[in-house]
């Protein structure tokens, strides 16, 4: 049976305070409205019609894709309204629609399936959760069954905050804005859709009493809990959000046997693949595709992204590391950076304020204190000194430095590319090397040592 999505993605989100839509505003460092679609798309809809109104433009290019159909909300009057404008995009056929919000972005797969399964394409199907404080979400309002206690009754109406009377606030079973009905009467339903009410908007609660009045069932999915079906319509929201996601992200690592010292202390804002025994400490950052296998060890405070850490590394504390694969055995930092294009090799060391940057470092090199690499290719065990760099960018183009196998580079010395420094070969500390130096070779480029006795400095004229 054929599978439509509309995503509700209109709204200005007013109490975020911010010039940024609502729904780009990022969660686990994806957009709200990212994590929807993603979820979305796991059950491979036929189509998927995202309602866009404030921002639009930006909205649209952020999410631009082949499957994906735009319609706008100009001007947003309701959550029923919003719906409306994705018909002329709906099928016409005997198929589902499932209606999504885009600020709602913790929503799991397994729970639509269970909603969808619920339409089965002839019944309206309802996403709910109990809520010890259900203040701001529709009601749901049931029959009352005579003589079962048990009962809960069918449902006849969802009550909005603002229209419920005193009794109907009290009824913690709660509509999440979530729902899948038949396409096919759902375009009739919302065709009778009136804003006779306390905000004057069209309610897209509103089909449940058009569905009893046709004697459509209207059956109910409950969410497992509220952090799925939680929105955002402001910081604190979003910010409770992000660490309800955290620890969820921690949960399913720890679970998986990696240790981390604080779970409440782990941000995931991307995918973490882990080996045996891995332990991660305070503070850490990942982000974009990260790797780590077993034994790694994370110190506190470091950052991340798109890297992979071979077994049994060690990453010292403030640690920085972005497109960057590390070998097994080597340690890094603390306080060094690894960036796009660094590939280290086994048991490397690099030191505190080391900056390695497009550059491969062979098995055993060493670059343990203040120093940098830029686009070079480094033997197996170098030894890089400190204050040492290579000089890659001559204004207008970078070069390459190559250094050979077992390597002695002196500290404070500059390598200035391109240049070839033989296998073998020593640089005398607080050289500037600028001609290709022969292996096994010693290469000193500095300017000659001259004293001055009884030298006295210059002294400041009397006022």
């Amino acid at each position: 049976m054929a599978l439509s999505v509309v995503i509700m993605a209109a709204g200005k989100g007013t109490r975020m305070r911010s010039a940024r839509p609502k729904v780009l505003h990022a969660l686990g460092g994806k957009p709200l409205l990212g994590h929807v679609v993603a979820t979305a798309e796991a059950l491979s809809p036929d189509r998927c019609i995202v309602v866009t109104g404030h921002g639009a433009e930006a909205v649209e290019a952020a999410f631009a894709g082949a499957q994906r159909v735009f319609v706008r909300q100009m001007p947003q009057l309701g959550t029923g309204h919003a719906v409306q404008q994705a018909v002329p995009a709906l099928a016409d056929d005997d198929g589902i629609t499932l209606v999504l919000n885009g600020d709602v972005p913790l929503i799991r797969e397994a729970t639509l399936r269970t909603l969808v399964d619920a339409c089965a394409g002839k019944n309206l199907a309802l996403l709910t959760v109990d809520l010890d404080n259900p203040f701001g979400y529709g009601r749901i309002v049931r029959t009352a069954e005579a003589g079962d206690a048990d009962s809960i009754g069918a449902v006849q109406a969802i009550v909005e905050e603002k229209d419920a009377t005193p009794l109907q606030r009290q009824i913690t079973e709660v509509y999440t804005g979530i729902l899948a009905a038949p396409t096919r009467l759902l375009k009739g339903w919302l065709a009778r859709l009136t804003n006779d009410n306390a905000q004057g908007e069209f309610y897209l609660t509103d089909v449940v009493a058009h569905a009893v009045s046709d004697g459509v069932e209207v059956r109910t999915a409950c969410a497992k809990d509220e952090t799925e079906v939680l929105g955002v319509n402001s910081p604190m929201q979003l910010s409770d959000l992000e660490r309800r996601l955290q620890r969820r992200h921690a949960d399913a690592l720890m679970e998986a046997g990696v240790r981390l010292a604080d779970p409440a202390r782990f941000d995931l804002r991307g995918t973490l693949a882990c080996g045996m025994d891995v332990e991660i400490d305070v503070g850490c950052v990942f982000e974009g595709a990260v790797r780590l296998g077993d034994n790694v060890r994370i110190g506190p405070h470091c950052v991340i992204r798109d890297a992979e850490i071979a077994a049994g590394a060690v990453i010292h504390p403030f640690t920085h590391i972005e497109g960057a694969t590390v070998g097994a055995g080597t340690l890094v930092g603390p306080f060094a950076r690894l960036r796009p294009g660094a590939t280290l090799g086994e048991e490397v060391h690099i030191g505190n304020f080391v900056e390695v940057k497009n550059s491969t470092l062979a098995n055993g090199a060493k670059a343990n204190h203040l120093a940098y690499l830029g686009d070079a290719t480094v033997g197996e065990r170098v030894n890089y000194g400190a204050g040492s760099i290579t000089a890659n960018y001559d204004g207008a183009n970078k070069h390459r430095t190559v250094i050979g196998a077992d390597v002695h580079v002196g500290s404070n010395c500059v390598l200035v590319a391109p240049v070839e420094l033989g296998a073998g070969a020593t640089i005398g500390g607080g050289s500037t090397i600028t001609r290709t130096v022969a292996p096994g070779s010693l290469a000193i480029g500095r300017a000659r040592q001259v004293a001055f006795e009884n030298w006295e400095r210059p002294k400041k004229k009397a006022k």
